[in-house]
């Protein structure tokens, strides 16, 4: 996967260009963009120009830099931080959480959960609760991480029949968020998941024919049937805040009747 490497302590001007340079846009096309001049942001990523704050903001929203990280150039730049980082449990995010209680909690039976940006489950549905019944009592102890309850060896992975598909899914969609962010938490768990031992192919994984499917599928083994799932994540448009910006809403989907039918049939 890529590296990066570390920024800790540079200017405005290294961390911009790192982040241009990440984004594989060139000085004169951030330029372009930002409605400024190629000098411009070569003085700028050289130190040769200190930057306004609009300017930060701006270069930062052309190049997609996470809302975590706006705060960081700012702060290199010598300005305050413009985004909050609002606990999820104060009272100011009460309609959110309320909000997203309702979200999930309308979902059932099928299941939903919110991860925040290591995920980690911040709220799950009942869906959610029916299928991690009976893995390893330690790795539902809080806080209670998705990777680590999908490939734990102790945790769902036995139970995924296409395990290696799925496996091969998460971490690929892991290594783009670090692209993304940079974030050594997420790198951290990246390598944990990736190291946990994977069984050898059981033929059972793939079914004797062919079925198609609009995604990959979650194939997953509860009391004795095997349910099938498609994954869908979503996150909030324009946050404001860090920790809403880092939160995730992933539902699953049934992809075949049988599963409608089995989820259906739980419901009180």
């Amino acid at each position: 996967m890529t590296t990066h490497p570390s920024t800790a302590g540079q200017g405005v001007g290294p961390l911009l260009r790192a982040w241009r340079e990440q984004r594989r846009v060139s000085q004169l096309e951030l330029a372009l963009r930002a409605d400024s001049s190629a000098r411009h942001i070569s003085f700028v990523e050289t130190g040769r120009s200190r930057p306004s704050e609009e300017m930060v903001l701006r270069l930062a929203e052309h190049l997609d830099v996470p809302v975590r990280e706006r705060n960081a150039l700012l702060l290199a730049a010598g300005y305050a931080p413009r985004y909050p980082e609002t606990p999820l449990d104060d009272p100011a995010l009460g309609a959110l959480r309320e909000g997203i209680e309702r979200l999930i909690s309308g979902y059932e039976p099928y299941p939903a959960l919110v991860v925040d940006a290591v995920y980690d489950v911040v709220a799950a549905n009942r869906g959610v609760m029916t299928l991690v019944d009976g893995v390893c009592a330690s790795l539902l102890e809080p806080p209670l991480n998705a990777m680590r309850l999908a490939l734990h060896p102790r945790g769902l992975a036995p139970r995924i029949r296409n395990l290696r598909a799925w496996r091969g899914h998460l971490l690929e969609q892991m290594e783009r968020q670090i692209a993304l962010h940079r974030s050594e938490p997420l790198r951290a768990l990246y390598e944990e998941v990736a190291a946990y031992p994977v069984p050898d192919a059981d033929p059972a994984e793939e079914p004797a024919e062919p079925v198609p499917h609009f995604a990959l599928p979650l194939r997953i083994e509860h009391e004795g049937r095997t349910l099938s799932f498609i994954s869908s994540i979503s996150t909030f448009n324009t946050p404001m805040d860090v920790t809403v910006a880092e939160l995730a809403i992933e539902t699953l989907l049934p992809a075949d009747p049988a599963t409608v039918k089995y989820l259906q049939s739980l419901t009180p």
